[in-house]
C-alpha cells in the first residue's frame, strides 16, 4: 500500500513500480503455462484476470500523476 513516509507523488511512483513487477511475473507465469500444455484452464484464467486488475490498477495511479489541466 502507500506509505506515508513518502511524499504522494514518490509513493504512487514506488506502487506503480510495485504493481508492474507483478505485472511482469504474471505474464511470464502465463506465458510458461500456455506453453507448457495440459495447464488448468481455471487458474490461467484466474491469472489473466488478476493481470487485468493490475494493469487497471496501474493506469488509475497513473492518472493520479497527471495534472488537472483546466479545459
Amino acid at each position: 500500500m502507500l506509505s506515508d513516509s513518502y511524499p504522494p507523488q514518490e509513493a504512487i511512483k514506488r506502487r506503480i513500480a510495485e504493481l508492474s513487477l507483478e505485472h511482469r511475473g504474471l505474464d511470464s507465469m502465463i506465458e510458461s503455462l500456455s506453453r507448457e500444455g495440459g495447464f488448468d484452464e481455471l487458474q490461467l484464467r484466474r491469472l489473466k484476470k488478476r493481470k487485468l486488475q493490475i494493469k487497471d490498477a496501474i493506469v488509475v495511479l497513473q492518472m493520479q500523476l497527471v495534472p488537472d489541466i483546466p479545459a
